[in-house]
């Protein structure tokens, strides 16, 4: 968002949750096993318990938004996860890809904890 205010991309953060849009596009967090782009690819493989989960989030400060709720996922264990993905479901290959970004390192386990405030989206 070149040459916005950190105003400008607060509300443009706020407006993916539903604040100033009817669809949040990010109820839900996905684990990725690369860049999930702009299209979500490259989603955690639908296997054994892998579910996307519920999220909530922190307003937007200083143009970018924090996850508020802890996150665990259950993984097949033998793919590194290196990013993530928002969406407006929890299903797996539903629902509308909102936004992701990288994990602050590669995990590769059976169980991912992600705690609250660890996952970072910014508008610039």
């Amino acid at each position: 968002m070149a040459l916005a205010s950190a105003t400008a991309c607060n509300q443009a953060l706020n407006g993916l949750d539903a604040s100033g849009t009817p669809t949040n596009v990010m109820s839900h967090v996905s684990l990725h096993s690369a860049s999930p782009s702009t299209t979500g690819a490259n989603e955690n493989a639908n296997s054994g318990s892998y579910a996307r989960q519920a999220c909530s989030w922190n307003a937007a400060s200083s143009s970018s938004k924090t996850n508020s709720s802890s996150l665990t996922f259950t993984t097949g264990g033998s793919v590194a996860c290196t990013h993530f993905g928002t969406w407006s479901s929890g299903t797996y290959a539903g629902g509308t890809y909102g936004i992701g970004g990288a994990l602050s390192s590669s995990v590769t386990a059976v169980t991912i904890t992600v705690a609250a405030g660890a996952l970072t989206l910014s508008a610039s």
